[in-house]
């Protein structure tokens, strides 16, 4: 049995220039960290006593005969591409899905680890997110960038660079101490909606040629964060920046905010929020705040329908958590074996 556990991820700046469409053209960067908010993946081999060869249980429970019946797309092709066959798998997470905490790369990326890790075989961060993000940009044909797999496996708070090449994975260099004060100063709220972020990509990338010029500025702002962090300067310039790449990204393309996300936005700023941003896609999900901690209290009671989560930065991205090494004999070969006798 293994069971593996991926954090999510929040993503401060950066977002859209993550479209291979973008970045190949005008490169691309995000700033994004990981925190100890995570999705657990548990595979083991499905005994050879059911009348069934395979059984999934996430949002909903699939007993399948092949895994070309099965319906989670991400599960169907991952067993395929890695010939994974009489497998029983579970999925739980901290958080929701459709959350835009790149909810569905942390899994994608724990599913594979779990399946190399039954294989026996070792793989590394990178495999792992160029793997996950092929499975779903490729294999499950979703739109969207390419930074939540990267940030899934990898973990840390990193500057991704992206261009014609490829990715380049970059710890930011602060001191514990700035790192956790920004870690004090921000607050999440669940706004309580979800939605399918691949929708809202999907509108975001038809928008990347008629939105270049607010995509580029959100690209310069990667750099003025990462200055504010690594300098001595005041952090609260990083709550201004939020605001100020919000406020840009939510002219990208109309699904990304709604009237009451706007309402909720703007009474967290009145109550004492410096700044802001929907994390992910945009149209539900989390809200991340930059409140000094003297105002926090008010922001929480502006804003007390919605859930407040506390959370701390993690640094170690996908790792196996459990590993129960199995004496098992493939079905499929077992039954070969029988034929011939």
């Amino acid at each position: 049995m293994i069971i593996t556990q991926t954090p999510f991820r929040m993503s401060f700046f950066g977002g859209g220039t993550d479209f291979p469409e973008f970045y190949q053209t005008y490169g691309g960067s995000v700033l994004s960290a990981t925190f100890d908010k995570y999705c657990y993946v548990t595979v083991r081999h499905l005994p050879p006593f059911f009348d069934y060869r395979t059984e999934l249980s996430y949002a909903k429970t699939e007993r399948v005969a092949s895994a070309a019946q099965i319906q989670h797309p991400a599960i169907r092709e991952a067993m395929k591409m890695l010939d994974m066959h009489d497998l029983r798998l579970s999925y739980e997470a901290d958080l929701p899905a459709r959350s835009g905490l790149g909810t569905s790369s942390s899994f994608a990326v724990g599913m594979l680890l779990a399946f190399y890790a039954l294989k026996g075989k070792y793989v590394d961060k990178r495999t792992l997110a160029d793997e996950a993000i092929y499975l779903e940009r490729v294999l499950c044909a979703e739109s969207g960038g390419v930074q939540d797999q990267i940030a899934a496996a990898f973990g840390g708070f990193n500057r991704i660079d992206f261009d014609a090449d490829g990715y380049t994975v970059s710890p930011v260099i602060i001191s514990p101490q700035r790192r956790q004060q920004l870690n004090q100063n921000l607050m999440l709220f669940f706004t309580r909606f979800s939605r399918f972020s691949a929708d809202i990509q999907a509108e975001t990338k038809k928008c990347l040629n008629d939105k270049k010029g607010d995509l580029l500025e959100m690209l310069r702002l990667v750099d003025d964060a990462e200055r504010v962090l690594t300098s001595k300067g005041d952090l609260e310039e990083f709550g201004r920046l939020l605001d100020h790449t919000w406020r840009l990204k939510r002219g990208i393309a109309s699904k990304i905010s709604t009237d009451s996300i706007d309402c909720v936005y703007e009474r967290a700023k009145k109550a004492g929020a410096v700044g802001g941003k929907l994390l992910g896609a945009g149209g539900g999900g989390f809200l991340v705040f930059y409140v000094e901690q003297d105002r926090q209290g008010e922001v929480r009671e502006a804003l007390r329908e919605l859930l407040h989560v506390p959370f701390v930065f993690e640094d170690a991205g996908t790792k196996v958590v459990h590993y129960t090494p199995e004496v098992y004999e493939c079905r499929r070969e077992a039954l070969k074996e029988k034929g011939r006798r």
